[in-house]
């Protein structure tokens, strides 16, 4: 950590550069040649990345920045405040602090909180950053996490992991055992320091493949940022053995759209129906649980199609997802086609149909955009139709 870029007139040109071409300002002569132009650049790129995900580093002064693969690499603050819901009591200690954003959230909701960073630089800067953050009950130790749970000798009220999905061998990873920590070889050790632990994994592992390598899971949280699935986050308890719980939430801008159902409790089919007036599209958050049957029975709605994961009433509700109102329904032919669609504008969605949406759009000469959006998809009987819809306010 170079100190000397927090000096007043550095951190003053970081912040007139901000979101300028890098390779614009590449070329520029370095006005400070008592730090190298390079580690200039690297906190300019690192702090425009910032800016949305992580306003309030954004906003405070003398914030030290890390590369800006650390800073995509961390959690939104928009994720981070969902996640510290979840936790509570005296103490927590984050076995893979990273840049700190979630410990910066879980401080908040604990007294005493242990941020545990491998790396040496990435441990001084958080250090750092916390300071200037004002916070003064989280404790930075640089170190394996193994050693510093050993050394701490403590029970904490949770333990929490975001394992690194990199791995010297294979590359990206997504399976646990191949993430660092291993936690399904070291969930024993860590249940000797802890009743508790909550552990982030990619959004990508399917959430069998989890729970193949997982035990004592108790729920499971499926976190969704703007309808793009951001986090998977499994909360263990030691000892449990109940049924298990799948959260859903998608953060929008003005709400949080959640949605919970137990996992394997569901036993009974949905009503399948044709298209009434209003068409449903369930949230990513939604669609990455699995909970196709559970949507339709809880909120009371009828299904297009056992694989089309679309849903229909003849009342608007209110549903965590996309909400539209059916204005046309033609069937997938050609001339139909043709007289509706061709040379128009309209945004495509495809669920459960042959076609993708790039070879649509190509045939029919449809332009993305617009107000009308267009679900080619399959129902009842496997007859394929068009719902020509606009979104519901």
């Amino acid at each position: 950590m170079n100190l000397s870029i927090l000096a007043p007139k550095i951190q003053e040109l970081i912040n007139q550069n901000i979101g300028v071409s890098l390779s614009k300002l590449a070329l520029q002569k370095n006005p400070f040649p008592e730090v190298e132009w390079i580690e200039i650049l690297k906190q300019i790129e690192a702090k425009t990345k910032a800016k949305d995900k992580l306003p309030t580093w954004f906003q405070t002064k003398s914030i030290y920045y890390p590369s800006k693969i650390s800073v995509e690499q961390t959690s939104s603050e928009k994720t981070a405040l969902y996640k510290s819901t979840l936790v509570s009591g005296e103490s927590l200690i984050d076995l893979t602090g990273g840049f700190g954003v979630d410990d910066y959230y879980f401080a908040k909701k604990t007294k005493h909180l242990a941020h545990c960073e491998i790396n040496d630089e990435l441990s001084t800067i958080v250090k750092h950053n916390l300071t200037q953050l004002e916070v003064t009950n989280i404790n930075c130790y640089n170190g394996d996490s193994t050693n510093i749970l050993s050394t701490l000798n403590q029970q904490w009220d949770w333990i929490y992991i975001d394992p690194s999905r990199r791995n010297d061998a294979k590359g990206k990873v997504f399976m646990l055992e191949d993430c660092l920590p291993n936690v399904p070889e070291n969930l024993e050790l860590y249940f000797t320091y802890s009743n508790r632990i909550l552990i982030k994994t990619a959004p990508l592992l399917d959430l069998s493949s989890g729970l193949s390598e997982l035990k004592n899971v108790k729920n499971i949280h499926i976190i969704a940022l703007e309808n793009d699935v951001k986090e998977l986050l499994w909360e263990i308890h030691k000892d449990y053995t109940g049924s298990i719980t799948i959260k859903t939430a998608n953060i929008t801008k003005d709400k949080v759209e959640k949605f919970d159902f137990i996992l394997g409790e569901n036993t009974n089919l949905p009503d399948y129906g044709f298209p009434k007036k209003y068409i449903y599209e369930p949230n990513s958050a939604i669609m990455k649980s699995g909970g196709f049957d559970e949507v339709a029975l809880q909120f009371k709605l009828q299904k297009l199609h056992k694989h089309s994961h679309l849903y229909t009433s003849e009342e608007l509700i209110d549903f965590p997802g996309r909400s539209f109102q059916v204005n046309q329904i033609i069937p997938h032919a050609k001339a139909e086609l043709k007289s509706n669609l061709q040379n128009t504008k309209a945004n495509i969605t495809t669920r459960n149909f042959p076609e993708t949406v790039e070879n649509i759009r190509k045939k029919w000469k449809i332009k993305d955009g617009g107000n009308t959006y267009c679900f080619f998809t399959t129902v009842e009987n496997n007859h394929k139709i068009v719902l020509i819809c606009t979104k519901t306010l």
